[in-house]
């Protein structure tokens, strides 16, 4: 039987305190996600990411590097993959002549395929097991948060877009994590700051934000709801509502991966039906909804880690006190995120044919 882990914790650093090596340790732990104070060069992420693994194996190690203006390592070599925006543009470009209509969206999906295995290979390549994307949202115009870092406004350009990137990172080995179920997009406020409201009906957003996740449902092997609420779907961020997690994203699409829950630090998270909720409220909440794993992030630089350490103690307390059940069907999921095959090392990753032939694919 494999331990349900669901949290997903932080380090300081470039290199692993005491402290750290004590939270990764403990059994609820089930994996590290980095940022840019992580970063210094390749070789220290490496290192960083191979004492991770010397604490326990099976810690996923993950990021947010999805391009654009969200993408945690940017020097010493790493490419700078594009703002998805750039693929939506590629797809829109006119057709030179009429029997090449497809023309434009096939050769941007060939690059969105190379953006995914250079993202995925270049990230490997230091140890990093997984990266939160690609991204789903839609692109209305109103949110600044979301903005170029969606492919475009239409669901099925971003589903085969989104289908691509997905293909190219599991040619590097990786799994993937749509988000931000159902959609971010059409809220002008940032849930990092703000509890965004979206008072469209469930048919509208089904109909629309939520489609590339129905067409998307054979593949997607992670999805992240957003901290946004519906209030004709349910009063609660989609994060923490078992309509939406398990009547809608699973029962009614078909989903049979991982949910992640969005940051439970943001100011999104830290309001639940109207009430005011610590972080581990928020994670029993989050895991009782239907989520596999919890985020919290940007902890351990506040009082020496003080808050991961209360969520920690938090969630092994309401355990015993059975507020919160382990599922095994939660912890296999989260083993299956985990890389498939052995990366290349960077210098030989440099001269692969197929990742000089991803380069030159790029937008």
């Amino acid at each position: 039987m494999s331990l349900h882990a669901p949290l997903i914790i932080d380090v300081a650093g470039h290199s692993l305190s005491p402290d750290d090596v004590r939270r990764l340790s403990h059994p609820l732990v089930g994996g590290v996600i980095l940022f840019g104070r992580n970063w210094k060069d390749r070789e220290t992420l490496a290192s960083l990411c191979a004492d991770i693994k010397s604490v326990r194996s099976d810690l996923l190690i993950c990021v947010d590097h999805e391009g654009g203006r969200v993408q945690r390592f940017k020097t010493d070599g790493f490419t700078h993959i594009p703002a998805m925006r750039a693929l939506g543009h590629q797809w829109s470009l006119p057709a030179k002549a009429k029997h090449h209509v497809a023309d434009a969206a096939l050769k941007a999906m060939d690059a969105a395929t190379a953006c995914g295995y250079v993202m995925g290979a270049e990230l490997r390549a230091c140890g990093v097991d997984f990266t939160f994307a690609p991204i789903l949202d839609l692109d209305y115009g109103t949110s600044d948060v979301i903005g170029d870092r969606a492919f475009g406004r239409d669901p099925a350009m971003t589903t085969a877009l989104a289908r691509a990137i997905m293909q190219g990172l599991l040619q590097a080995g990786l799994a993937n994590c749509g988000k931000h179920f159902p959609g971010h997009g059409f809220v002008a406020a940032d849930s990092h700051t703000d509890i965004p409201v979206d008072r469209r009906t469930l048919k509208a957003i089904l109909a629309d934000d939520a489609m590339p996740y129905a067409w998307l449902s054979a593949s997607l092997t992670g999805v992240m709801p957003a901290h946004v609420v519906y209030p004709k779907v349910d009063d609660r961020p989609a994060g923490f509502s078992s309509r939406w997690l398990q009547d809608i994203l699973r029962g009614q699409l078909g989903f049979q991966g991982a949910v992640f829950s969005d940051d439970l630090s943001m100011a999104g998270a830290r309001e639940i039906g109207g009430v005011v909720v610590s972080p581990t409220t928020a994670a029993i909440s989050a895991l009782n909804a239907g989520c596999d794993l919890v985020l919290l992030c940007n902890q351990c630089v506040v009082d020496g880690g003080a808050p991961i350490d209360a969520l920690i103690d938090g969630m092994t307390e309401a355990l015993v006190r059975n507020e919160w059940l382990t599922s095994e069907a939660s912890a296999e999921r989260r083993l299956n995120l985990l890389p498939v095959g052995s990366p290349k090392a960077w210098d030989d990753l440099m001269v692969d044919p197929v990742y000089m032939h991803a380069m030159s694919r790029l937008p």
